[in-house]
């Protein structure tokens, strides 16, 4: 297909000229020889209604620079670029990042000089590897996340990317609602206080299992971020690297009390000096609280007299 002789929409893209239907997808899915696989957690969005709602969740525009992690055969790429925003992809599977600018060129030519795909891990994406990403002053991620790494993703990219701002990611229902919940839920976890060090978190809607190929055993939704809360110095991420470790070992063993939890890694001083009630359980406790009481271990490392004087 060319721009001078476009083929017709797809009864499921009528009235959403230059994305993709599921006709669309199957048939360049078959072109590229791509069969959708568990292993990079694989679902096509084939709606086009639902990817031109994520765009429009995450409020991008033509200011906007976006990169969007998994964009598999290109349904919300075109979404994300029709909103004239400048976008880089990042894709971990070598045929599907292959394919993508061909699929952009024939859909929507005017958007490739906005638009770049690099073959990589999320996992192990760095500044270096996206320069343009790196030197904006701001960037959002939104994208359709593997279900199997999405926390891990979140998580990576607001540690190594100080200037992205916010994300509208979809992802399986139960990871949004781990995301998003509150202290004492017994759904609240790591992802749950990890999340809250950078910022603040809010379901934006649910998403079906129909929009899918193939359709996943479990429904999706719209998790919507906004960073307020930057690491800037050295100082800052040792700060975050010692709170998220008494955040992993309190989740590990989290129906015990924090004083069983955390004995091997926290003086029994540092409940008092932080004034938190070490009967409690890691789930009732705010990220707030954690850093609190990494900051108490802290300043009892560096006091070691009063640490031994408590032994």
């Amino acid at each position: 297909m060319t721009a001078q002789n476009p083929q017709p929409q797809t009864e499921s893209a009528e009235g959403h000229p230059g994305l993709l239907g599921a006709a669309d997808i199957r048939r360049i899915a078959a072109e590229a020889g791509v069969t959708p696989t568990k292993k990079f957690g694989q679902n096509f969005v084939i709606d086009p209604g639902t990817v031109r709602r994520i765009a429009r969740t995450a409020d991008i525009d033509a200011d906007s620079t976006v990169l969007e992690v998994g964009p598999g055969l290109g349904s919300l790429t075109l979404a994300i670029l029709e909103t004239g925003a400048s976008l880089t992809a990042v894709e971990i599977d070598p045929p599907l990042a292959e394919r993508l600018p061909n699929t952009i060129a024939d859909r929507m030519p005017e958007a490739s000089d906005r638009f770049r795909v690099i073959n990589r891990d999320a996992l192990k994406l760095t500044p270096q590897d996206v320069p343009e990403l790196a030197q904006a002053e701001a960037f959002t991620l939104v994208a359709n996340l593997p279900y199997n790494v999405a926390t891990p993703i979140i998580i990576t990219l607001l540690e190594r990317f100080p200037n992205l701002t916010g994300f509208v990611v979809m992802v399986q229902k139960e990871v949004a609602d781990r995301l998003t919940e509150k202290p004492g839920s017994k759904i609240y976890g790591t992802p749950s206080v990890k999340l809250q060090w950078f910022g603040t978190a809010e379901k934006a809607g649910t998403i079906g299992r129909h929009v899918f190929w193939p359709a996943p055993n479990v429904d999706s939704a719209l998790v919507k971020f906004t960073r307020t809360h930057t690491d800037r110095t050295e100082e800052d991420v040792r700060d975050r690297e010692r709170t998220f470790a008494l955040v992993d070992a309190a989740f590990a063993q989290r129906r015990k009390t924090l004083n069983a939890a955390l004995r091997k890694v926290l003086p029994k001083q540092a409940f008092e000096s932080a004034g938190i009630d070490p009967s409690r359980r890691g789930e009732t406790l705010t990220i707030d609280e954690f850093r609190t009481l990494a900051q108490a271990a802290r300043d009892l490392e560096r006091d070691p007299e009063s640490t031994e004087a408590d032994r």
